[in-house]
């Protein structure tokens, strides 16, 4: 793909541009960091990425258009210097960036995360000048880049599961002159080869800390993770390491999210009135709204992953005006079906779904909302649990 004359002169401009928005809102306070981000070219590793028309098809399905240099050079630079996350590909096809085509629907399954984002990672996770680094997510090879910057090469190890995305990541990091580490693995186990780590930090989710990260990180390395799950609830989690391979730390505030680790994405689980059909006719009113966590606020997004800690294996979809859950392991069902100013529950199974949901809900109410920075999370030989000490028993989490 052949490049403006004036691209690298443009694209400079654009990045001493980011860097300053990023200091001026927060996001960027380190000068090292700022540093970073005004010399690493983002355009040089999304040669292509999909931005969403205003308007969803006949179907209702998002139209995800193509963005390149040759269709339109000033969206491209510009949307590459803009502090937002950039798909770069869906269901885990690869694009021909040479002659691309609209996308309608998919799910994202690799992207150029938002540079606010990286940043805010790597300094969430301490990474000082001196410690060796592990980067669970390559992706684009964008954040790899950073961290190279900002520390060097020899300091960063970098691994991802799709060949073809570490592929082009090493081909623009290479040709950049960095030359951190890179290896095709899943981050699930982490990667032997190159422990112990002072820091890993994942740029994909997790439904639960995998043990191959505690036993791979120094005592006193940290982990920054994304605990998600299949309610697509998600809590980042920054855990420091103690001697005896035991981990715990704080939640940490905002609505972050990330793809999840693809040995972790959640299941097909079928039609949802075969599940319904199962049900028990006789119903009661809910306690809660499902509204409670899936409204888009920042409460809802919290509660969201409270909920999925006490459900761990349900999935919820809305089918008209009911709300389905189903969980795919033990053969539970329940649904929430709106009537006048409630909700009407039906349930079956082995497991409530909905009952344990609003049993959390009511302890949440009960002990004044707290919010995500309130509890902390310990990782233990057979065990994670979260906690909070207002909040006794709440469930252990699980892969």
């Amino acid at each position: 793909m052949t490049m403006p004359a004036d691209c690298e002169i443009d694209a400079a401009r654009l990045r001493e541009a980011l860097a300053k928005a990023l200091a001026e809102n927060g996001a960027l306070t380190d000068p090292a960091w700022r540093a970073a981000v005004e010399t690493v070219p983002r355009h040089r590793f999304v040669p292509g990425f999909y931005l969403p028309d205003d308007e969803r098809d006949g179907q209702g399905l998002t139209v995800w258009q193509p963005v390149t240099a040759t269709l339109n050079y000033g969206r491209w630079l510009a949307a590459a210097y803009s502090d937002a996350t950039l798909i770069t590909q869906f269901d885990g096809e690869e694009p021909n960036w040479e002659a691309p085509a609209a996308r309608h629907g998919g799910a994202p399954t690799s992207s150029s995360t938002l540079p606010s984002l990286v940043v805010r990672m790597w300094a969430d996770a301490d990474v000082q000048e001196g410690q060796t680094v592990l980067e669970i997510g390559t992706g684009t090879g964008y954040s790899t880049a950073l961290a190279c910057e900002r520390l060097d090469s020899a300091s960063v190890t970098s691994i991802e599961v799709d060949p073809h995305r570490l592929d082009q990541a090493g081909s623009a990091l290479y040709g950049l002159g960095y030359t951190p580490t890179l290896a095709v693995a899943d981050g699930v186990y982490g990667y032997w080869p190159e422990a112990h780590f002072d820091r890993i930090v994942a740029a994909c989710s997790f439904r639960a800390v995998p043990s191959a990260l505690l036993a791979q990180s120094r005592p006193g390395g940290k982990i920054l993770l994304t605990l998600s799950g299949w309610l697509y609830g998600y809590a980042r989690v920054l855990l420091t390491v103690a001697e005896d391979g035991t981990a715990e730390g704080p939640l940490l505030g905002g609505t972050v999210s990330f793809m999840s680790a693809r040995t972790h994405a959640a299941p097909a689980f079928g039609n949802p009135t075969h599940w319904a059909a199962g049900l028990p006719e006789k119903a009661r009113m809910a306690r809660h709204s499902p509204e409670r966590i899936t409204a888009a606020t920042e409460e809802a997004f919290h509660l969201r992953f409270l909920a999925q800690s006490a459900v761990p294996d349900a999935q919820m979809t809305t089918v008209g005006e009911v709300v389905h859950l189903v969980d795919v392991v033990t053969g539970s069902a329940a649904t929430l079906t709106p009537d006048g100013d409630g909700w009407q529950v039906r349930e079956g199974g082995p497991v409530r779904l909905w009952e344990r949901i609003e049993n959390v809900l009511d302890t949440y109410d009960a002990t004044d909302r707290p919010g995500p920075e309130t509890f902390r999370l310990h990782v233990y030989d057979g065990g994670q649990h979260l906690r909070h000490p207002q909040m006794p028993g709440l469930p252990l989490l699980r892969p």
